[in-house]
């Protein structure tokens, strides 16, 4: 398949979020811009007959899969039922009414809990299956496999160009800043803008410091999504004998030395407290990105950089 022609009609499920509103700026950037989006109140991707009426009447050229039923551990501990049904519809009922309507291309994107809870370190893409998952995400973990493995399967029966991606951590613009119920990097960003506001001499964070975290800045998995979808098919992913592709920057930093980044880049000049009484989390969770290096793709943004400019985007839109 050539590169994809810029009028294109490019479906964006889930175009609100983190990650698909940076998807549909760099589509933007990149002259793609006949781009569909439809919210929840519009769509309800978990109706069958509803998403099929849309693909027939729209007829995209191509579908991203950004959205999913997305929550913390406690959600999806707490509503397993919910998570794996809806998003087992999401995905099936996309994926399927893109094989009816012919859509060119279909990308999937996964989640890091799709792996192994004992997987060893760094985490390559055929270790997918290969042993237990945790069990506080299982049944969303199982959705997202399920999604993988759709693609797969109507690429292998019928051809379809349907392919998968696995994105590490992510963080940027239009991230959550919600303390309650945001992911480490913008609970610290939060954190120790409101110490240093409030001219406090110490910030208390979780745990031991010892955890080591993947993080990307989310401009960079839009351009390799763009990336993929203009100049790669499910074929360069499939003949490298895998079912998805990591996405990532291939480097990790330990809590206690991103808290330090965070620290120096918002201006805290006080003292880092770890609680080890707080819990650890996983201790390791970081991507084998060798073979997306070796479709052409590296990261752009590093952590220093891209955390000064999700305090930016912080400081712009929250911060009066």
């Amino acid at each position: 398949m050539s590169k994809l022609p810029v009028n294109s009609k490019i479906y964006l499920a889930g175009h609100k979020g983190l990650v698909g509103s940076a998807i549909a700026r760099e589509l933007g950037r990149q002259g793609y811009t006949n781009i569909l989006g439809r919210t929840i109140d519009e769509l309800n991707l978990v109706r069958q007959a509803d998403v099929e009426k849309f693909f027939a009447a729209e007829k995209p050229d191509v579908v991203i899969i950004a959205a999913a039923k997305v929550g913390g551990i406690l959600a999806n501990d707490t509503f397993r039922a919910d998570f794996i049904y809806e998003n087992l519809m999401i995905e099936a009922n996309l994926i399927h009414a893109a094989y009816l309507n012919d859509v060119k291309k279909v990308l999937f994107l996964g989640s890091s809990c799709i792996y192994p809870k004992l997987a060893s370190q760094p985490l390559k893409e055929e270790y997918l299956l290969a042993g237990y998952l945790e069990s506080t995400n299982e049944p969303y973990a199982l959705a997202k496999i399920a999604g993988i493995k759709l693609c797969e399967s109507y690429y292998r029966q019928y051809g379809a160009n349907f392919f998968s991606v696995m994105p590490t951590n992510l963080y940027g613009p239009y991230d959550n800043f919600n303390l309650q119920s945001s992911h480490v990097l913008p609970a610290l960003i939060r954190k120790f803008h409101e110490a240093k506001i409030a001219g406090e001499k110490s910030v208390v964070v979780w745990g031991s410091g010892k955890p080591r975290r993947e993080l990307m800045y989310v401009e960079d998995l839009a351009r390799a999504i763009v990336y993929l979808l203009t100049e790669k098919d499910a074929s360069d992913v499939y003949s490298l004998g895998i079912s998805q592709l990591n996405i990532g920057t291939g480097k990790d930093i330990t809590i206690y030395e991103l808290a330090q980044l965070v620290a120096e880049k918002t201006g805290f000049s006080g003292e880092i407290v770890l609680d080890a009484e707080k819990p650890d989390g996983t201790p390791r969770k970081l991507l084998d990105v060798t073979r997306m290096h070796s479709l052409g793709w590296h990261h752009q943004v590093e952590l220093p950089e891209g955390i000064e400019k999700t305090y930016k985007w912080y400081l712009d839109n929250f911060v009066n």
